[in-house]
């Protein structure tokens, strides 16, 4: 097998493409054959050391994948070798095969193609825990999405829209926002051009956001948080911008708002019925063609090294696949 192996965490050049012995799995696991394995966020600060997870070294990056099983260790009777299945592991992506434990692995329906199967897991995961869990949101309530043209952010589009709600898309650039307007959002905002402040306000007639589903973090948390609406829910769900933002406290007391904490990963641990009951119902709304992972484009997975210059351009419309 060959694999990006990562022996020293100081960032995505040290990466090297190598060949390495295929493992057998062990019991509770099985061997993939990867065919599909996206770009996330943590899979550039895990490189850099920078991530809450610290895997020992060396290590192959690549938290989600899709691919064929090739082989089961003992004990593992919910997958069979031929299985398609998509993986949220946390590593190992980034490779021709991987280890995986079966338990995490999710079997994949039929026409449920590998490039989907690879964004699917992470996005959808989090931005339906986010607000069908942990905002509760209401038919007929408004939610802002940060970062709105980005894998989570498209994936909170679709997701608000199912559940009965009014979108306002906040992106970077006109092209991103016409990309959240064909995906379903009501009305945008192109916050590198418009107060952002301002603008959600112009949007709510004064009302504020119910919900604000925030990834990005740093400058835009405060003036975004100064327009929610009373009783509103403030989602801190990542920071792709990297400050990590420190908002008033008196702010949250003056529009009876909550600031409430999104650790998708760590709910699906903690709660593995409930994360396994939302995952079906993701898996059905796709196969429903409700929901469908944007993908920005697919590259070669010995392409990997351009992958993350081209993330970090933040030129990324939803999804960047690798694919072999």
């Amino acid at each position: 097998m060959q694999a990006w192996l990562c022996e020293n965490p100081i960032g995505v050049d040290a990466l090297q493409w190598k060949e390495l012995p295929t493992p057998a799995p062990k019991a509770g696991e099985v061997l993939i054959e990867i065919k599909a394995a996206s770009l996330n966020f943590p899979d550039l600060l895990i490189v850099q050391n920078k991530y809450q997870i610290k895997p020992p070294l060396p290590f192959v990056p690549g938290s989600e994948y899709a691919g064929v099983v090739t082989e089961v260790g003992e004990g593992v009777t919910q997958l069979k070798v031929g299985q398609s299945v998509a993986c949220l592991s946390g590593t190992g992506g980034f490779a021709t095969h991987t280890i995986a434990a079966a338990a995490l692995c999710m079997p994949l329906p039929p026409g449920f193609g590998y490039v989907d199967a690879a964004a699917f897991i992470m996005i959808y995961g989090t931005s339906h825990h986010a607000l069908v869990d942990r905002a509760q949101l209401k038919a007929g309530e408004t939610v802002l999405v940060l970062g709105a043209a980005g894998g989570v952010g498209t994936a909170a589009i679709q997701i608000a829209k199912i559940m009965g709600a009014r979108v306002i898309a906040a992106a970077s650039t006109d092209e991103k926002c016409e990309l959240c307007k064909s995906i379903g959002a009501d009305a945008t905002i192109n916050y590198t051009r418009e107060n952002l402040r301002e603008a959600v306000k112009a949007a709510t007639g004064g009302k504020g956001p119910d919900v604000i589903y925030d990834p990005v973090g740093g400058d835009f948390a405060e003036p975004a948080f100064r327009s929610i609406g009373w009783r509103g829910r403030y989602l801190v769900v990542g920071f792709a911008s990297g400050p990590i933002p420190a908002l008033p406290l008196n702010l949250m007391l003056l529009k009876g708002a909550s600031v409430v904490g999104v650790f998708w990963g760590d709910f699906a641990k903690r709660e593995p019925q409930a994360n396994a009951a939302m995952m079906m119902e993701l898996a059905r709304w796709y196969g429903e063609g409700k929901i469908k992972p944007v993908i920005d484009r697919t590259m070669p997975m010995a392409e990997l090294k351009a992958a993350y210059a081209y993330m970090g351009s933040r030129g990324v419309k939803g999804k960047l696949v690798m694919v072999n």
